[in-house]
């Protein structure tokens, strides 16, 4: 969506121009919704199932955006049909998996480790679209991914040179990295999205994500790993929903509609800084000099591979 490309008609649209101009605002709402999805998906650990969580969550942003914008629940349906078939994948692959691999990986890694392992996203993307559409790289960029790389070995090792020997990744480190590469793909199946308004293609995204996660909830439950959320449990599931979801989604958006793509992009950077920030606050996670490395490598590297192969 370009600066110019403002999406038309209901209430959503209302609340999508309501947000303003206020690029700080914005930025602050969107960086801390998403960097606060770590510490949501640590505290949920033994207050609701991963799965179960991922369901209730998109079934309540779907509820409410049906709600919200019900006059125009019938056209944009009659809209997302035809795409379907691409929003399911989009849905299924791009936002239940890196979703259900992350709130599964918070029962075996910190959340200062989950916040600098999602950093890696947007260089990921960068060798996804070499590798499927041969974007070129080029030097500058192949160095900055090899930076970035660096920084969730380090992550791995603890920071102690001698592990680089054997090599071997935390379960949770390991499940956190693959749904970054999901969330990667995700990112690149939006490459060209489906011409449709903004506020109506996420809103598809989230009833295919709630599609696709409703069986896996099923299964998570016949299992017996299934837990229902109590109090705490209903508290993180409405904070999932509502600002990592929607406040988090929306104002992204909104981003993009005042800047660009390109340059809200690097603004994503944050989210990893304010999710191990959010972990050591509110969680009392210990920061170790090894995470402040792997940061630095993370970001330095994603700054090389944005801004300097840029100029």
């Amino acid at each position: 969506m370009t600066p110019d490309s403002q999406p038309t008609g209901g209430a959503p649209t209302r609340m999508f121009r309501s947000l303003g101009a206020n690029l700080g605002l914005l930025l602050l709402l969107n960086t801390f919704s998403w960097g606060g999805n770590v510490v949501a998906a640590r505290l949920a650990v033994g207050q609701i199932s991963p799965m179960a969580l991922i369901c209730l969550r998109w079934a309540i942003v779907s509820l409410l955006f049906s709600l919200i914008g019900r006059r125009r629940t019938r056209t944009d349906f009659a809209d997302l049909w035809p795409h379907r078939w691409r929003l399911l994948l989009l849905g299924g692959f791009g936002v239940t998996t890196p979703n259900a691999l992350m709130f599964e990986s918070a029962r075996f890694t910190s959340g200062v480790n989950l916040a600098i392992i999602q950093g890696v996203s947007p260089v990921l993307v960068l060798l996804g679209g070499w590798l499927a559409f041969r974007a070129r790289i080029g030097a500058l960029r192949a160095l900055g991914a090899v930076i970035t790389l660096s920084g969730v070995a380090l992550i791995a090792v603890r920071g102690e040179a001698a592990g680089f020997a054997s090599l071997s990744f935390n379960v949770g480190d390991l499940l956190a990295f693959l749904g970054a590469v999901s969330a990667a793909g995700y990112a690149l199946g939006l490459r060209n999205p489906p011409t449709l308004p903004p506020l109506a293609l996420f809103n598809g995204i989230a009833m295919a994500a709630f599609v696709t996660s409703f069986p896996l909830m099923l299964i998570e439950a016949a299992v017996g790993g299934a837990i229902w959320p109590g109090l705490e449990g209903l508290a993180i599931l409405s904070y999932v929903a509502i600002f990592t979801s929607i406040v988090g989604h929306v104002t992204f958006m909104r981003i993009i509609a005042l800047i660009g793509p390109g340059r809200a992009s690097l603004f994503q950077n944050l989210v990893p800084i304010a999710g191990a920030f959010l972990s050591v606050w509110l969680l009392g996670e210990d920061f170790h000099l090894y995470h402040a490395a792997a940061l630095a490598l993370v970001l330095g590297g994603i700054w090389i591979s944005e801004r300097l192969a840029k100029r």
